[in-house]
């Protein structure tokens, strides 16, 4: 089958800006309409310092960097900055001036009093942020001036530039301390970027252009959300053109491929799915068996048929992306009959019924993924097929995040990744080290097999500490070459994420690699505010 990647750009032309038939004149259309899109992401939970928009991905907020738009791996340009930070000798200290005559929502100006209290927000236990332990290298954040912060790092870090793109808030909603998720600004952001939420219920989200934006006032005036939360429901309300956009798994985007004033598009990314091998479990802990079930993994047929082609084998957590720093032999072949010679060696002997055991133990042990996910169940499924063909039974249960999380460690799951995909260290780090063992550091599901590879460890800090490029993508290479040496998880794919949209007259930028938060704040409306009619 055709992969299809980097599909979306200006020649495919935006998004109709009415949800009935593309606009003649489509300035005037989108002052009046505006924009619909359906997602299957809850409304809400707007709040940066929860974790909203660590990608730079928030239409509400600004970072004080933001992703260039270049194809492949993206830079940094300055946002709230007014250039690029500044670092001291041994990347300990960066220094990073603001761009004066910015407001917020409320119109109270952005100073540097805004940044120091996002980030200690984010750093407070109090918060209890979600991605707290992903900025835990800032030991402080300190006002030089009005206009001038500076960070200081409890060690040097190169990849420092990706702290940089989540949203700062305004440092009167953040001066009560208190848990993130509660917070109003979950509900009423109060932001720099170029959209307002202006009305907000479980089911619908409104958002405005903001006229007195920074950067100029978008073209788009408009930009509803919707929340439906089934994937046919969705496709249904897409072919009968009662919205603009959406996003549907790869199976069903395709069978829009043929339909008139409609485009199917795939960005790639860097997100990952893989299952996870808890090392307390006697079966996914054992050596033997996560190597021999990473080559009996039919990854290649999981992308022609669970992602119809929309996506690519993976190994690591490491794509081709990272260009000097992706290793191409860290692979698996696809090889059934090694992996059952692995598990024949390893003391697992066939049973009569076909499942393998050993020392009394059955070769089988359970994989969990979300319900409402329609490919992680897909690709479980064919996991399951596969380990099975080599005499190992793998159980589905589908269930909810909030009854997979107490099982994390055992039992495995069908995960995903790349939530920072802009440097080699987000995507990795978190992936594989083993601090993330230590009890206290991290979520469950940095690390969720509880994997530890010395080699691996070393590589890892050797990457988030050199300041020299070529030592670095020397560093990550000989982390993947470790890793598939002595795996710890199967990392089954990346996906190329896929939407449905109207055809029309607009002009956009091209699309970007995108992290594991996916939806319609990314797909071809990632850079909506800059899009403009065509002459």
């Amino acid at each position: 089958m055709v992969r299809r990647a980097w599909v979306v750009a200006a020649a495919v032309g935006a998004l109709a800006l009415t949800s009935c038939s593309a606009p003649t004149d489509p300035a005037a259309a989108s002052a009046d309409a505006g924009i619909v899109l359906a997602d299957g992401h809850e409304l809400g939970g707007y709040n940066p310092v929860a974790g909203f928009g660590s990608a730079g991905e928030a239409k509400m907020y600004d970072g004080l960097l933001r992703l260039d738009g270049a194809p492949g791996l993206p830079g940094f340009e300055p946002a709230l900055a007014a250039e690029l930070p500044t670092p001291n000798a041994d990347a300990t200290v960066w220094t990073v001036p603001l761009r004066e005559g910015v407001t917020f929502s409320d119109g109270s100006t952005f100073e540097a009093a805004d940044v120091v209290a996002t980030y200690e927000a984010i750093e407070d236990p109090a918060s209890a942020s979600e991605v707290r332990s992903s900025f835990d290298m800032i030991t402080s954040v300190v006002e030089l001036d009005p206009h001038t912060v500076e960070f200081r790092l409890a060690h040097p870090y190169a990849a420092f530039e990706t702290k940089l793109l989540i949203g700062i808030a305004a440092s009167e909603a953040l001066a009560e301390p208190g848990l993130a998720a509660e917070s109003e600004l979950n509900t009423a952001p109060v932001g720099t970027g170029p959209y307002k939420l202006v009305d907000l219920t479980p089911d619908r989200a409104v958002f405005e252009a903001n006229e007195d934006y920074w950067d100029g006032a978008p073209e788009v005036k408009k930009l509803t959300l919707l929340y439906v939360p089934d994937d046919n429901t969705r496709a249904q309300r897409m072919a009968s053109g009662e919205i603009d956009g959406t996003t549907l798994p790869p199976v069903l985007a395709r069978t829009f491929d043929d339909r008139e004033a409609m485009t199917v598009s795939a960005n790639t990314s860097a997100d990952w799915r893989g299952v996870s091998m808890p090392t307390d479990n006697p079966v996914s802990g054992d050596p033997a068996v996560r190597m021999a079930l990473n080559l009996a993994a039919d990854r290649a047929s999981m992308v022609d048929n669970v992602l119809a082609g929309y996506g690519r084998e993976a190994a690591t957590p490491m794509p081709d992306a990272y260009g000097d720093a992706y290793e191409p032999e860290a692979v698996f072949a696809y090889d059934p009959a090694e992996a059952e010679r692995l598990l024949s060696e390893a003391g697992w002997i066939d049973g009569s019924d076909g499942i393998r055991s050993r020392d009394g133990i059955r070769a089988e042990f359970t994989v969990m993924y979300n319900s409402a996910d329609t490919v992680r169940r897909d690709l479980a499924q064919a996991f399951a097929s596969d380990a099975l063909a080599v005499g190992i039974e793998v159980n589905l249960e589908a269930l909810s995040w909030d009854r997979i999380d107490p099982r994390i460690s055992y039992d495995s799951t069908l995960m995903g990744g790349g939530s920072e995909p802009y440097d080699p260290d987000t995507q990795a780090y978190n992936a594989l080290h083993s601090v993330f063992l230590e009890p206290g550091v991290g979520s469950i599901y940095d690390n969720a097999s509880d994997y530890s590879n010395p080699a691996v460890d070393s590589a890892l800090e050797t990457g988030r500490r050199s300041l020299d490029p070529a030592q670095r993508s020397a560093a990550y290479r000989d982390m993947q070459r470790a890793y598939v040496a002595d795996p710890g998880s199967i990392f089954l794919v990346f996906l190329d994420h896929t939407y449905v949209s109207k055809t029309s007259d607009w002009t956009m930028s091209g699309p970007i690699l995108e992290p594991h938060s996916h939806g319609v704040t990314w797909g071809p409306w990632w850079s909506l505010q800059t899009w403009t009619p065509q002459s």
